[in-house]
Parts: C-alpha cells; sequence; structure tokens
C-alpha cells in the first residue's frame, strides 16, 4: 500500500507540473483527491492491515494529499499571475494619453435673464415672491378689479380647470395674495417672477406658456414719479446707461392711470430702424399707479396708501437684450442656441 500511495504522489505531482491553465489544474485535484480518486481507493482497504501499519499508512497518506494539494495551489498561483499578465499586456491602455474633457451645462437664457432682473430689483430694496401656478378666479381677476363678465378678462384667454381654478394668466395674484396677508397696514415692496399661461397660437412673438416678473410697491405717499425713477434705473442697469426711457398712456383694470414704458432702441439709438419700426422706440413692459379697487379689495385704506405696479416679459427683455429673433428658440432646446449664451 505504501508503494501504491508513492506512486499516486508521483503521478498527481507529474501533472500537476504538466498543467497549462487552471481548469488542466482543477481536473487534477478532483482526479486524485476527490471522493472517487485512487488515493481514498487505497485508504478504503486500510482495514486489512494489522493495528500497527493503520496508523502509519494513515498518516502517509495524510502527508501525500497534503503534499499535493500544496503543489496544486502554488501551480495555480503562478497560473494565475501569468495570466494576469497576459491579459496586462493585451490590454494596455496609454495613460499618457489627453482625457476626454467634460462638458459642462449652464443656465438657460431664461433663468440667467430672470436671476439678473431678480437681483436688480433685490438691490433696490424689493423682496422675492412666489404663488400657486393653479389659481382661483377670485386671485387671479376678481381681486384685480376684474369682476366676472368684465370685457377685459377676454384680453387674458385662459385655461380654466374648472369654473373656479384656472391656469394663472399673470403672475399678479402673487401681489393680491401677499397684500391680503398684510391686513392693511404693512407696506409691501415684491416681485414675483414664474411661468403664465394663456391660449395663444405659438409663432415668433408669441406662446402659450411664458414668464412674467411682475413688480409691486405700496405704501404711503407713493408716487407716479417714483414708479418713474425706478423704471429709469431698471432699464439703464438692464440694456445700458445710454437708453432712454418713456411712458406711454395705457389701460390695465388694476392700475389707474396705466402706462407702458417704451426704451430708446440700442440698434439705431432712437434714430429709427426696421428694428423700432423707425420709431426710435422699442415697447418693453407695462406699468401704473394701483387702482384703489384692488388697494380696498386687499384691505388697504386708498386715502392713506398708494402704490405702483409693473410686468414684464424676461423672454422679451431677452429678445431685446441679445438679438433673438423668435420665442420659440427659448422652448425648442436646440443646443447650438442654448450654448451661444453659456458663460463658462
Amino acid at each position: 500500500m505504501k508503494e501504491r500511495l508513492k506512486e499516486l504522489q508521483t503521478e498527481a505531482l507529474n501533472q500537476v507540473e504538466a498543467a497549462e491553465d487552471v481548469k488542466a489544474l482543477q481536473d487534477v485535484r478532483v482526479a486524485y483527491l476527490g471522493k472517487k480518486g485512487p488515493i481514498t481507493e487505497v485508504l478504503r482497504g486500510m482495514g486489512k492491515l494489522s493495528k500497527e501499519e493503520r496508523p502509519v499508512i494513515g498518516q502517509l497518506a495524510n502527508d501525500i494529499r497534503e503534499d499535493i494539494a500544496n503543489a496544486i495551489q502554488e501551480k495555480q498561483e503562478k497560473l494565475e499571475e501569468v495570466a494576469l499578465e497576459k491579459q496586462l499586456e493585451e490590454e494596455t491602455i496609454d495613460v499618457t494619453l489627453p482625457g476626454r474633457p467634460v462638458k459642462v451645462g449652464g443656465p438657460h437664457l431664461l433663468t440667467s435673464i430672470v436671476e439678473e432682473i431678480e437681483d436688480l430689483f433685490i438691490g433696490m430694496g424689493f423682496e422675492i415672491k412666489e404663488g400657486p401656478e393653479v389659481e382661483t378666479d377670485y386671485y387671479n381677476f376678481e381681486a384685480l378689479n376684474l369682476p366676472k363678465g368684465h370685457p377685459a378678462r377676454d384680453m387674458q384667454d385662459s385655461f380654466y380647470i374648472t369654473e373656479e381654478l384656472l391656469l394663472r394668466t399673470h403672475t399678479s395674484p402673487v401681489q393680491a395674495r401677499t397684500m391680503g396677508k398684510k391686513d392693511g397696514k404693512e407696506p409691501v415692496k415684491m416681485i414675483c417672477p414664474g411661468k403664465v399661461y394663456r391660449r395663444d397660437t405659438d409663432d415668433a412673438t408669441h406662446s402659450h406658456q411664458f414668464t412674467q416678473v411682475e413688480g409691486l410697491l405700496v405704501d404711503k405717499h407713493v408716487r407716479m414719479s417714483d414708479l418713474k425713477g425706478m423704471l429709469d434705473k431698471f432699464a439703464k442697469q438692464m440694456f445700458g446707461d445710454e437708453r432712454e426711457i418713456r411712458l406711454r398712456p395705457s389701460f390695465f383694470p388694476f392700475t389707474e392711470p396705466s402706462v407702458e414704458m417704451d426704451i430708446s432702441c440700442k440698434v439705431c439709438n432712437g434714430e429709427g430702424c426696421s428694428i423700432c419700426k423707425g420709431t426710435g422706440w422699442i415697447e418693453i413692459l407695462g406699468a401704473g399707479m394701483v387702482h384703489p379697487n384692488v388697494l380696498e379689495m386687499a384691505g388697504y385704506d386708498p386715502e392713506e396708501y398708494s402704490g405702483f405696479a409693473f410686468g414684464m416679459g424676461p423672454e422679451r427683455i431677452a429678445m431685446l437684450k441679445y438679438g433673438v429673433d423668435d420665442i420659440r428658440h427659448f422652448y425648442t432646446n436646440d443646443i447650438r442656441f442654448l450654448k451661444q449664451y453659456h458663460k463658462a
């Protein structure tokens, strides 16, 4: 039995040495060390040995099994090391090549314009207020001096959800809500940027969804001259110190008197060109003194308080400031258009 065990040891070690890959090595392990291997078969015959021979043969068998197992482990480590070196050679990466730059996005042009407007008015002491885009008929119309059946409602063709709920047609409801929280006892100085919705046909200058920034100042002794001075400062900071403004009479149900503001054309400097249609002026926003009815509905005494309001479209401001010729460019997400205004 000793001789047979020695023969098996020699055979196994030779096959371990001859193995060329890990799979062949595993086959040797199973063949010689498995439950059905020849070493196990030899050990099953130990019952025929004398009591003195059994421990000797058992110890020898264990030593041979351990020797074969160690040989397999060493050979496996060598084969794995060779395989790794081969893989590294075949998959070599040239780390000296320059990396591919990661393109970094930036704020959308409209976002930048809105933030610029916000920063400007924050610098003049205004607060930023927000409100719901799904609004009640009361705050969207009635609280702004537009009762049911008022003909001026037709100026803002609306998306109604129910008879009393609609997508807001302007951000003025935020002004009404803010004034209502003051109980007619505290001044208000705020702007409210946000999305608004109107049933309109999309073309180069119109969209069914667009943005507005509206502002409100209510306090004692507020005058039209305060509104003009504030608008003049806004125009110069937004479009340049050389810009001039003019106010023209207009009509808005929630202001009285109402005006529209024009700025001098930056293309021709007021001399007249195709951009300003030969007038030298370009309309930019609407404004006026807050109507007494609006003040009363918000709880303010119009004999004691007065105020002004204004509203502008960031799309229009961006179009004038950067020469954008179609409002749809802001919403089609064409990367070729957007990346022109990305400030690195």
